[in-house]
């Protein structure tokens, strides 16, 4: 059995492509146990994949994903459903189920996985709506809430089994400041009253730096840097410290690669 020491999550010289397209280089790195982890990196570096392959949408085309010591890339089914029931999913925007109530949707996970009699359910997810502060919203229908609310309801859906570890895909994106920065107080607040490990992608700097306790940046397939938020900002790597400072050029060239301007235009040449 691992120890409790040892990272719940460790990636081991992981390759993945989709099709000819690589994404993922043969990275690697561990989530510590029982601390919040931000991955980071430019749009389209693998970031989302790499959820996937943690929770065994996916496969590596080489190298491992272990989920508390166990291979998920080598699971069977009845061993990798058994493995995501200990894991929970907010996805990006929420995905909320558009004909259930709030209710309904953080019962969900408990009426298909359990044989919770109703009245236990119910109190169960009272008591997670009430832990992101949305146990009046119950009887809402999801096009009854904003986006900050869906989000925080596809939370207390996320953690309703009790997981160990939680993953959450761009939790910040399109919030208002209000609904951000509770969002960021809830992924902090839970991970440390729940004792969970958190996994979340973002490109918020000022939000992801405030809560995280480890940041893995993600850049051409590869890990650039990795470690505390302070370690990263003191980064001196060029492509990490363009996307800290939130360069427009650098490693990631502003412009797309293109033939020369006199060719395109035709300068010099004769009609």
């Amino acid at each position: 059995m691992p120890a409790a020491s040892d990272p719940l999550v460790r990636i081991n010289n992981l390759s993945f492509a989709y099709h000819e397209r690589l994404i993922l280089d043969g990275i690697s790195f561990s989530v510590p146990r029982g601390k919040v982890t931000a991955l980071m990196g430019a749009s389209g570096g693998g970031k989302t994949t790499l959820l996937r392959l943690i929770g065994g949408q996916i496969r590596g085309q080489s190298g491992q994903v272990l989920f508390d010591g166990q291979d998920i890339g080598a699971m069977e089914p009845t061993a990798l459903y058994a493995a995501r029931r200990r894991m929970g999913m907010l996805f990006q925007f929420g995905a909320l189920f558009a004909d259930l109530s709030v209710f309904d949707n953080v019962a969900f996970p408990l009426r298909e996985h359990t044989t919770l009699p109703e009245a236990l359910i119910r109190d169960i997810v009272l008591m997670k709506l009430q832990a992101v502060g949305l146990r009046g919203a119950r009887d809402l229908m999801p096009s009854e809430v904003s986006g900050g609310m869906a989000r925080r309801i596809a939370l207390a859906r996320a953690i309703a089994l009790d997981p160990e570890l939680v993953m959450y895909d761009e939790p910040f994106s399109g919030l208002d400041p209000i609904s951000l920065g509770t969002s960021a107080h809830l992924i902090r607040q839970l991970n440390d009253t729940m004792g969970l490990t958190s996994i979340f992608v973002s490109h918020e700097l000022e939000q992801t730096f405030g809560i995280a306790d480890h940041v893995v940046i993600l850049a051409n397939g590869r890990v650039a840097t990795e470690g505390t938020p302070q370690h990263v900002r003191e980064s001196t790597d060029p492509l990490v410290y363009q996307y800290v400072h939130a360069q427009a050029d650098g490693p990631v060239r502003f412009h797309y690669p293109a033939p020369d301007m006199a060719q395109d235009f035709g300068v010099g040449s004769t009609p």
